[in-house]
């Protein structure tokens, strides 16, 4: 039975300016990255057929994640400071659901697909122009400041640099990056008619 284990941009260091391709090398900046990676070879070590899928920047419209938390903050403040240096590709979950479905479904069919894939959304924005894509689709009146990531130190270092090449997984799977913007629209759409 094939499956697919979820892995993270964490695992990299995020230096340079470059997409990340699965083969680049590992280096993780905390325990959080260390522990991903570790999955990452007890899944290799087991064998079996397998995809290891990376992904970034998770949201929906369930648990905690970024879009819930600033939809949240905007209602709350008239100014929020967000991190303007740190960029990667958001990803909607449910974009990830569909492509472990697909993934699975194809790696049955041909079980030397299996390896390291990458899967994020598209275009690249930093946290802060997320945010402000946010505010707008929400229609709601807070600013944002740009700040450094030095300004805003969190107990986990984070890369940098979370963009991620998905060229490999398009190319394998047919699977396309999906477009976060269509999926935040949606989603806050969603909480709106059911904010529960």
């Amino acid at each position: 039975m094939p499956f697919v284990h979820i892995s993270t941009d964490y695992v990299f260091d995020g230096a340079g300016e470059a997409p990340f391709s699965p083969d680049a090398p590992v280096a993780p900046l905390g325990a959080y990255g260390r522990s991903k990676l570790a999955g990452e070879r007890a899944v290799t070590a087991a064998g079996g057929t397998h995809a290891i899928l990376r992904t970034s920047w998770v949201f929906s419209a369930h648990g905690t994640n970024f879009l819930k938390t600033m939809l949240r903050l905007g209602a709350e403040r008239d100014e929020l400071r967000i991190i303007a240096d740190q960029i990667g590709g958001p990803t909607p979950a449910g974009a990830i659901a569909e492509a472990c479905l697909a993934i699975t479904a194809q790696l049955a069919k041909d079980p030397a697909k299996r390896g390291v894939y990458h899967f994020a959304g598209a275009p690249e924005v930093s946290w802060a122009g997320f945010a402000r894509a946010i505010f707008e689709a929400a229609k709601l009146d807070c600013a944002v400041t740009d700040i450094p990531s030095s300004d805003y130190p969190t107990p986990a270092r984070r890369p940098l640099n979370s963009r991620l090449d998905t060229s490999t997984t398009e190319a394998r799977f047919g699977i396309a990056r999906p477009d976060w913007r269509a999926a935040m629209h949606e989603i806050i759409a969603k909480l709106e008619r059911d904010p529960a």
